[in-house]
Formats: C-alpha cells, sequence, structure tokens
C-alpha cells in the first residue's frame, strides 16, 4: 500500500494509525459482531462510544462544565444560522470581521435572522490580513462578535483575541486542536470535523451553559443547543461512525502528548514551509506575515503556466491537492494535525528541485 501526503483543506488526512484501528473494527467493534456503523445509537455500547469521545474532547482542550458540548449536523455551514438563533436574543444584532469566504457566508446567512455590522474587513485586499484586533470599534450593543479564528482558503489566523465585553463565537473548524487556546474566552466555539478532527459530516458546538435556553421561537428543535444538550446530542441519531472517529482520533491525539505538543509539531512544520517560501525565488506568500496560518500555506510563483506545471509534477510523486482556492489561485498546503513532518520535507525538497528546474 503506497499513501499519498494529502494537503487536502478539507476532507482532510487523518492519522493513519486512526485510519488502521477502524478498519480493524470495521466488521466486529469489540466483539460485538458489528461495525460501528451498524449499530444502534441507543445502545450501551454506542452510549459509551458518544460519552469517552466527548470526555477525551473535555481533556484535550480543558473544557469545564460550564459548557456544554454538542456533536451536531449539518457542518459548520448550519451554524451560521444556528449561532445567531441561538445567541442573537436579546439585541437581535452581531457584529463580525470580515477576514474569507467563510466569514461572507455567516453575515449573508446572519442577516436572514438579525441585523449583522461589519465592523472590520480585509476583503478589499483579497482578504491576506487580519484587522487590528486593538483597533475594532465594538458596539456594546450586539449579543455576540462573530470571528473566523483560522482562513482555510486564505492562510490567516488570529493570533490574540480583541479586549471586549462583548461575548466572542468563533468559528474554528480549520484550527481547532492545533494549538492550546482558553476556552473560558469564548462563548461559543464551532467546528466541522473534516480537517482536525474526522470525517465530514460531524460539527462539534462548545457553547456556554449560560447562553442557552433562551433561542429564538424560530429556532428548529434540531438546531437548539438547549434541546441538543439536553438530549445529550441524540435528539435524533447522530452521525454515528463520524463520532466513532473522532473519539479514535482524540485517543490518539492524547496519546501524542495532547494539543500542546501538536502545537509544538505544527509550529515545526510551518516554519519548515515558511522559512523556504521566504528564501525562495520563484516562490512567494501572499499573506501577511504576522498572521499567517498554522494549518493553511498558500503560495503561487505568480504564473499560472508554472502553477499548473507544479502542480502536476507534485500529483506524480504523491503530494496530492495541493491547488489553491479559485479565488487566490497558486498553491496551498494544507497541514493539519495528521500531516506527517516528512510530507512537508518532501513538499520543500520538491519545491526546491522545481525552483532549479524552472529558473
Amino acid at each position: 500500500m503506497t499513501r499519498v501526503y494529502n494537503f487536502s483543506a478539507g476532507p482532510a488526512i487523518l492519522p493513519q494509525e486512526v485510519l488502521e484501528i477502524a478498519q480493524k473494527e470495521m466488521l466486529d467493534y469489540k466483539g460485538t459482531g458489528m461495525s460501528v456503523m451498524e449499530m444502534s445509537h441507543r445502545s450501551k455500547v454506542y452510549d459509551k462510544i458518544i460519552k469517552t469521545t466527548e470526555a477525551n474532547l473535555r481533556k484535550l482542550m480543558n473544557i469545564s462544565d460550564d459548557y456544554a458540548v454538542l456533536f451536531m449536523q449539518g457542518g459548520a455551514s448550519a451554524q451560521f444560522a444556528a449561532v445567531p438563533m441561538n445567541l442573537a436574543v436579546n439585541h437581535k444584532r452581531i457584529a463580525v470581521v470580515n477576514t474569507g469566504a467563510w466569514s461572507d457566508k455567516a453575515i449573508e446567512e446572519g442577516k436572514r435572522f438579525v441585523e449583522v455590522d461589519v465592523i472590520a474587513s480585509s476583503k478589499e485586499q483579497n482578504f491576506t490580513f487580519i484587522p487590528d484586533v486593538d483597533k475594532l470599534q465594538i458596539p456594546s450593543n450586539v449579543d455576540y462578535l462573530h470571528i473566523v479564528s483560522n482562513n482555510t482558503i486564505y492562510g490567516t489566523k488570529y493570533n490574540k483575541l480583541p479586549k471586549t465585553n462583548v461575548p466572542i463565537v468563533s468559528d474554528m473548524s480549520s484550527s481547532i486542536l492545533s494549538e492550546e487556546i482558553n476556552v473560558n474566552d469564548y462563548a461559543c466555539i464551532f467546528a466541522g470535523a473534516q480537517k482536525n478532527i474526522g470525517p465530514a459530516g460531524l460539527c462539534i458546538v462548545i457553547v456556554k451553559r449560560s447562553l442557552m435556553g433562551k433561542e429564538m421561537s424560530i429556532t428548529p428543535k434540531l438546531y437548539s443547543y438547549s434541546a441538543t444538550d439536553k438530549e445529550e446530542s441524540m435528539l435524533n441519531t447522530p452521525p454515528t461512525y463520524g463520532v466513532y472517529l473522532a473519539g479514535l482520533v482524540f485517543e490518539d491525539l492524547l496519546a501524542k502528548g495532547g494539543v500542546k505538543a501538536a502545537q509544538k509539531r505544527n509550529e515545526e512544520k510551518a516554519k519548515i514551509l515558511y522559512d523556504f517560501i521566504d528564501n525562495s525565488k520563484l516562490f512567494k506568500s501572499p499573506v501577511n506575515k504576522s498572521d499567517r496560518s498554522l494549518m493553511n500555506v498558500p503560495f503561487l510563483t505568480g504564473s499560472d503556466e508554472l502553477d499548473s506545471k507544479f502542480l502536476a509534477e507534485a500529483d506524480i510523486l504523491g503530494l496530492v491537492n495541493l491547488k489553491g482556492h479559485r479565488s487566490v489561485g497558486g498553491m496551498r498546503a494544507s497541514i493539519y494535525n495528521a500531516m506527517p513532518t516528512a510530507g512537508v520535507q518532501k513538499l520543500v525538497d520538491f519545491m526546491q528541485k522545481f525552483e532549479n528546474n524552472n529558473k
């Protein structure tokens, strides 16, 4: 078996150790004689799976009992509606910092339910930086501030949060578990699973319990945080296999030293790639240096012809899914937790060879 180095932005690479366990347990999970995807979500066996998965996530992120951990469906995009319906209930108004496609979509969806103030944006510069959080003018009469902690398409990230009394909601789909954070700094965190957690279909929501139970009357029950929490994420059949795989990823991450160790590995991987780009005469990064992502690294040659040649040759070498998003062009290497350092090093070695051959 030959595994490629998969630099996809998502669905993304998963730890090989996790996939091997899932393979081994595919037909018979721990002597039950059935796969997890076949078993009842109401069974004692599955109840243990989902509760262990939650407990391990709480351990990894140091999540207190003040927060609910919800396993929801609809991906992170469903939360663009669910968050305002659950949390924007006092002023019916939210503030958003627009730093990319996903905050753009959150703005558009949010306007269906509440008033949306876009208080800062990097859109005119093609989202190549994060607006200065110390200069944000956050209205006091908003229910929360919405940010995207890491911007998958554009390769930017927040390195600090604004100092504000307004609750902060963060879409962490492409950065959750990649570096240590203080959950208590946030009112709500949500993340689609298909980058650092598991397969597509599962969304994890971490929300302060004191803010729950006041949702708008129009809120569908399946979008209600309080109803989902009350039924322990089983209002209907949850994405059972996705939760199971997320649980395996959490166990793997704990065994490898937790989030602190993952952050160290991620910083080392990113440094290898950024150092090469910064010293390259061919490849360039479009992103403001102080706002660079640890997870998603866009780069380009400046020539569409050379970019296409690079992508074709990389694919032959087993360096796949490096094509940049259409709004940015060029290339993008997504180097999530599961991407080994060897994969990044192989990419850099090829970039050096390609540069030497295309002067």
